[in-house]
């Protein structure tokens, strides 16, 4: 009798959701990780030093189930904080003409990570917490490309790779890294005044994952739009500036692999928020920060919260 209740509660449990979400819930897409100006490849020689600090809470509801490292799970309650250290160089060789320039990245991520779900086993629902704290998938972004057609407009092109650099344990709730590959080629198109000091930003990418190997997952290819629209003005010497910031994701292939024992279960989400930002100078060095929420609105078979994200970049 104890089983049939179980089974019946699985089956009323996965009829709540269309069978489709990427293993875990995420990707390596992280919303608000490239929207505006401040994203952008520079045009001219650099290096660059950038301190990313996100915070993300997030649930899922107990009618609704994610597979998450080989586990399936009920509701669940995620505290996920970010700090990230980008080192970015565009070269003095990375002048390619006088509209094209080149360059290359490097995010190294330190996750703190905090996960309670209903595990849903063989002999019954239990609750489970689980909390990691350790370095992430590192993303690399060998290929960046500007291409500067006048000083208020350009397009970015890049390839990021994220690779699989985090600690992970089938069976553990809360993991530092994916235990897979990504690549993400990602364009963007900038529009930046500089006599009205508008600004108009759109990234498009493509995320293509490969299989967890330790769980034989594949979590199908996602799309998605991050964009910022923003009015710049003069303030304190530097230059500052209010916006709003929103993004669109859907993954628009199923998930695979022997290990995808729920179909397909595709995701996605929207989200809307406030982005202020500075530009300024500490003795001869340039620095820009911005601060920015994203409150989730439209989610689908994903955890379902809020985004917090500061950037501060140094450019030397």
């Amino acid at each position: 009798m104890k089983y049939r209740n179980l089974t019946s509660t699985l089956l009323c449990a996965l009829s709540v959701v269309t069978s489709h979400a990427e293993e875990g819930g995420t990707g390596h897409y992280m919303p608000g990780s490239m929207s505006s100006f401040m994203d952008g490849v520079p045009p001219t020689e650099t290096f660059i030093a950038r301190y990313n600090f996100l915070s993300w809470n997030a649930e899922v509801s107990s009618n609704r189930v994610l597979p998450i490292a080989g586990l399936i799970t009920g509701g669940a309650d995620i505290d996920s904080v970010a700090n990230g250290l980008t080192m970015l160089w565009r070269p003095s060789w990375g002048e390619i003409n006088d509209c094209w320039s080149y360059a290359m990245s490097a995010t190294v991520p330190f996750v703190d990570l905090d996960i309670s779900a209903n595990v849903i086993t063989s002999s019954g629902t239990v609750r489970r917490s689980d909390s990691i704290s350790g370095i992430g998938d590192i993303v690399l972004m060998p290929v960046m490309l500007n291409q500067n057609f006048n000083p208020d407009f350009n397009i970015n092109y890049r390839l990021g790779v994220y690779a699989p650099t985090g600690r992970y344990e089938v069976g553990r709730l809360a993991n530092t890294g994916k235990n897979y590959w990504t690549l993400e080629p990602t364009v963007g198109f900038m529009y930046f005044g500089q006599k009205n000091g508008r600004e108009a930003s759109l990234f498009a990418g493509y995320d293509y994952n490969f299989e967890n190997s330790d769980t034989n997952y594949k979590t199908g290819g996602q799309v998605h739009l991050d964009g910022t629209l923003a009015q710049h003005f003069p303030l304190w010497g530097g230059l500052a500036g209010v916006g709003i910031n929103g993004y669109w994701y859907e993954q628009i292939t199923g998930d695979s692999g022997a290990g995808a024992n729920l179909g397909d279960f595709e995701a996605r989400t929207t989200g809307i928020g406030p982005a202020i930002s500075y530009v300024g100078k500490i003795g001869d060095m340039d620095f820009l920060a911005e601060l920015k929420w994203l409150h989730e609105l439209d989610v689908e078979n994903r955890p379902e919260g809020d985004f917090v994200w500061l950037k501060f970049i140094a450019k030397f």
